[in-house]
């Protein structure tokens, strides 16, 4: 079969429903010409000038990214800024965008699930749900339980985390077997972590008051990996299940955009 890109849109279109997607969301094709053909394919958490030089340089007609190039509404795509240029490069090098973005988060397999898999959770179910099954963020078991700072450093290991690790807040001799996670910003599903029962709750972006007030009462245990490496898992199965549909190359790309690239002590050195 010769994909297009109005095949390809319409193969992604059934997997991860653009009407899935929360209000606020921009998803679905971006650049490309319909009847444009489809070869190669590059798999992304952001569009930045990083990326886009990556599929360039490895010959890719399209990229997949999980988060919006336009999120907001823009008056110009005038390559006088950043995301103008990206624009520009795209549609001069005939290449096409599609996002998946909260469509991906709430599918089943999606964005959280990954992260589940990579964590070793079983018995997964969302951690809030949509009425057709469906959902935000996943809850399941360790198949054996283990401290809190065993799961730290499980969880630091398995993921792409940037320079300063993992943030964990609570008991590392707490014990954990219940494990509720989100990929990406997971702060505002504090309250469904703790209504699920979880022992310690696994996503990014958590805000301090958040945290300091959850801890204060009593809940689960917190560990902030970090918004990309929440995210990142989801490429390899996306990239698996797109070369079994397809038959084309999909690459998962090999550029970390977490903007986080190390941190620093008391020393004077940075540590990488």
């Amino acid at each position: 079969m010769t994909w297009t890109v109005a095949s390809f849109t319409d193969l992604l279109d059934s997997e991860f429903p653009p009407r899935w997607a929360e209000p606020w969301d921009r998803v679905g094709l971006v650049t490309g010409r319909p009847e444009q053909p489809v070869t190669r394919v590059l798999a992304v958490v952001d569009v930045l000038p990083s990326t886009v030089a990556e599929a360039l340089d490895t010959g890719a007609d399209m990229i997949i990214a999980h988060h919006p190039l336009l999120l907001s509404g823009v008056s110009s795509v005038a390559a006088t800024t950043y995301r103008g240029r990206i624009v520009h490069d795209l549609i001069g090098n005939g290449v096409a965008l599609y996002v998946a973005h909260t469509n991906a988060d709430v599918a089943r397999p999606g964005v959280s699930d990954a992260l589940a898999d990579l964590l070793g959770l079983t018995d997964t179910r969302p951690l809030r749900a949509t009425e057709d099954g469906r959902g935000f963020g996943r809850v399941g078991s360790l198949p054996a339980p283990l401290t809190l700072g065993e799961f730290a450093h499980l969880a630091a290991g398995a993921l792409p985390v940037a320079g300063w690790g993992v943030r964990v807040a609570g008991d590392p001799a707490r014990p954990v077997a219940t494990v509720a996670v989100c990929g990406g910003s997971g702060d505002e599903f504090i309250p469904d972590a703790v209504a699920a029962g979880a022992d310690v709750y696994l996503t990014g972006d958590l805000k301090h008051h958040r945290v300091a007030d959850l801890l204060a009462a009593g809940g689960p245990a917190l560990v902030d990996a970090g918004h990309y490496a929440t995210e990142r898992p989801w490429l390899t199965p996306l990239a698996a299940w797109l070369r079994t549909a397809t038959g084309l190359e999909t690459i998962v790309s090999d550029t970390t955009t977490d903007p986080f690239g190390f941190h620093a002590c008391a020393t004077l050195d940075p540590v990488a």
